[in-house]
């Protein structure tokens, strides 16, 4: 893939305020907002106009960020009745065409497609209570809102939130973990260690498994995101831990050290791909 530039502009010099980010060679700009300096960009007129906008909260139990996926002609308008209404969030990420050519029909379709990504990739707590209605758009249009969408998935990561960032599941970053009755595969990237559905976890818990591995199997399991099959725990969808070790520790239900005991094909540790090279 060729690089990409990226320009991050802090209008009052505090890297925690707002920020403006864009991408050299695309029409979409971002305007991250902490909720707490909403007045700050009051008098800007680009938050006037038509766009997409994610509300974003604190990490829950899993470690998946709260996220409301709006749209809006006017966004600080929207964004301040929000303020008023909704309780959770903390930051408001907005994007925006460059050349002001995105309509209400546009934004509207991205607003569906942003939601369907989302759930679909379950890396946050999605807030909307219903996916929104798509527009309907002609081909060309459709090709022209996937492309804007597209780099919107570039600038929120960048910004912190790599909520539409997919596992990859290249055989060349395959890793397995294996126990008594356990089998797990994952990946290993920027966002930690990805452990793949349909993985085999113990069931069984030791005294020695320690508090934190054992709280977070609870969690998994109440949210379905491991079940109990016959004498073993198997995930039902794809979850990404924190830590390598983290990820053992809930297959194996041990305490391990993840870079030693998650292993390529080849029999070479996570350690030794990773931090001996």
């Amino acid at each position: 893939m060729r690089g990409r530039t990226i320009n991050i502009y802090i209008p009052d010099s505090n890297p925690r305020g707002v920020k403006i980010c864009d991408l050299k060679d695309s029409i979409v700009k971002a305007i991250f907002i902490p909720r707490s300096k909403l007045d700050e960009v009051s008098k800007r007129t680009d938050i006037l106009d038509p766009g997409i906008y994610f509300l974003i909260g604190k990490e829950d139990e899993l470690e998946k960020p709260q996220v409301y996926i709006g749209e809006a002609e006017n966004l600080l308008s929207r964004i301040k009745q929000h303020n008023a209404g909704k309780d959770f969030w903390n930051t408001a990420i907005c994007f925006v065409s460059e050349k002001k050519n995105i309509n209400k029909a546009h934004i509207k379709y991205l607003e569906n497609h942003a939601c369907s990504q989302a759930k679909q990739i379950n890396k946050c707590k999605l807030e909307n209570c219903v996916n929104p209605t798509q527009s309907s758009l002609t081909e060309s249009d459709i090709d022209f809102v996937l492309s804007f969408f597209d780099d919107i998935k570039i600038l929120i990561a960048t910004l912190g939130f790599p909520i539409f960032e997919e596992s990859k599941k290249e055989k060349q970053n395959l890793f397995i973990c294996k126990g008594k009755d356990a089998y797990a595969e994952g990946e290993y990237s920027e966002d930690g260690m990805t452990v793949f559905k349909g993985s085999k976890a113990n069931l069984i818990e030791p005294p020695s498994i320690g508090k934190t591995a054992s709280n977070l199997r609870k969690v998994l399991l109440q949210e379905n995101i491991i079940k109990k099959v016959d004498n073993v725990l198997i995930f039902d969808e794809d979850y990404t831990f924190t830590s390598p070790s983290t990820a053992s520790d809930v297959v194996l239900a041990a305490s391990s050290n993840g870079w030693d005991v998650w292993k390529d094909k080849e029999g070479k540790t996570l350690d030794e791909r990773f931090r001996r090279k």
